[in-house]
This record gives structure tokens, sequence and C-alpha cells, in this order.
């Protein structure tokens, strides 16, 4: 059964549970019936729908990015200038990277590697067909607008990942990094911009942010 066929306030309700569970009891013990009670739902019920427990936590992958992607998406329709729409990026990435929720998707990851490794693929595709796209989308209008140099859009993509990320998320993920301050995150993400643009702006274009 697809997530669009489910009722939504039920699948909202499980999902959530299942977060709750993750962040309680970790990815092993997080079984199908441990879940369904938390939701107040049948064991039938979430086998019905996800088939079994890799396909509850990569329905919850694919809902935490299709919102990512929603986020970002509404980010570039907000600025008409690509370099703009790039800044209103950065802080947006980084919420979504090192939020309470992506990290214990990414977590549950570490922990299914030994079982079925199903998740982190299913994470790094999720990653990459939410962000790439619209990062390289944003620079290679940047380019045609005269404001960077001409440079492969996705291989610059990369670098601004890079520059924005770095090892941010791992931290997070393994516990020696708090989620990062509204005003932590602001900061990281005008770094990124600055050094991104110092690798790839036009000659003829001042650095901006």
């Amino acid at each position: 059964m697809n997530s669009i066929d489910k009722p939504v306030g039920r699948r909202e309700k499980i999902e959530t549970a299942a977060y709750a569970v993750l962040e309680e009891v970790g990815y092993g013990p997080a079984s199908m019936l441990v879940i369904a009670k938390a939701a107040k739902s049948s064991n039938e019920t979430l086998y019905k729908w996800y088939g079994n427990k890799q396909g509850l936590f990569c329905a919850l992958v694919e809902a935490n990015a299709a919102q990512s992607r929603q986020l970002l998406e509404a980010a570039l329709q907000s600025d008409s200038e690509p370099l703009a729409a790039l800044a209103r990026l950065g802080p947006i990435l980084l919420r979504m990277v090192t939020g309470e929720r992506a990290i214990a998707l990414n977590r549950a990851a570490a922990s299914d590697v030994k079982d079925t490794a199903t998740l982190g693929p299913a994470i790094a595709k999720a990653g990459r067909d939410t962000i790439a796209p619209l990062l390289g989308a944003v620079i290679g209008a940047a380019i045609a607008a005269g404001d960077l140099i001409a440079v492969e859009p996705a291989e610059a993509a990369e670098v601004y990942i890079s520059l924005l990320i770095g090892d941010l998320q791992i931290r997070r993920v393994i516990g020696v990094l708090p989620v990062p301050s509204p005003q932590d995150i602001a900061a990281r993400a005008t770094r990124a911009q600055m050094q991104f643009l110092r690798l790839y702006q036009s000659p003829n274009k001042e650095i901006t942010t």
C-alpha cells in the first residue's frame, strides 16, 4: 500500500510513534510490535502497510526527504536571484541534516548495516535526490546569469555541500555535538557561502552573502 493510500492521521501517528520508540530504545529493539503498541495500532496494520520493519523505516526516510524537498523548493521560489536563493537554502539544508529526525534515521542506518543494510542506501538516495538537483539548478542559473564562472553545476554542488555540512552531521550522529543553535546554523551557512563564492564567483562580481 502506497503512503498516499494510508489514512493520513493514522500514518502520521504510526510514524511519530516509530521515531519515539527509536529514540527510546534504539533501532535493534524497535520491533513492529513495540511500535504498533506505541501508536495504539495493530501489528497487522503495520505489516500490511509497510511490509516489515525496514519498510517502515524506509517510509520514514521517504517522508523526511519529501518534507525537506518542499522546504527547499519553497526557499527557491522566494528569490529570483540565484545567489540569494543559495544563501537562503544553506540554513534550511543545515537544519534538515542536523535535525533530530535526520540524525535518528542515520543512527538507525548505522545499526542496520549488519542486519539488512537497506536504510543506508535509502537515506543516501533520498538525500541526493532531494538536494543535488536543486543545488545544481541554482548553481546552473547563477552560471547562466554570469554570477559564477563556467563550471560543472553538479561538481560545484558537491563542493558547496562539503563546505556547508562537512563532518557536522556525522558528529551529530555519534553524539559529540548537540543540535546546532539558530545562530550557529546562520554563521556556518554564511561562512560556507563566502568560501564557495571565493572559489567560483566571476572575477567581475563582488563577493556577496
